[in-house]
């Protein structure tokens, strides 16, 4: 199986969250509208944590500075939610 990388029509326009959902807006058209449950970090930040985001990776992510999280549209489009941390035994 072969991985394309990123198309120009993929980069971020604009991202909206709301309490349950993410809506990012990409530069064709297109929007990707995900759960919030699906991104930890996210779920739990204030909605001005969630306001404060900025394109990154060429415009292919989103970085949310005060919560150190990053997603890419890639990861978005193929549905991707954020991977679960392991969690310890004791």
């Amino acid at each position: 199986m072969t991985t394309s990388g990123p198309k120009p029509g993929e980069r971020v326009a604009d991202v909206r969250c709301d309490d349950d959902t993410m809506s990012v807006d990409l530069a064709d058209g297109r929007t990707i509208i995900v759960p919030l449950a699906w991104y930890p970090r996210l779920l739990d930040a204030t909605p001005a944590q969630r306001q404060n985001w900025q394109p990154c990776g060429g415009g292919f992510g989103i970085h949310w500075p005060d919560i150190d999280e990053d997603l890419s549209t890639q990861g978005l489009l193929a549905g991707a939610p954020a991977p679960r941390r392991a969690e310890t035994v004791p």
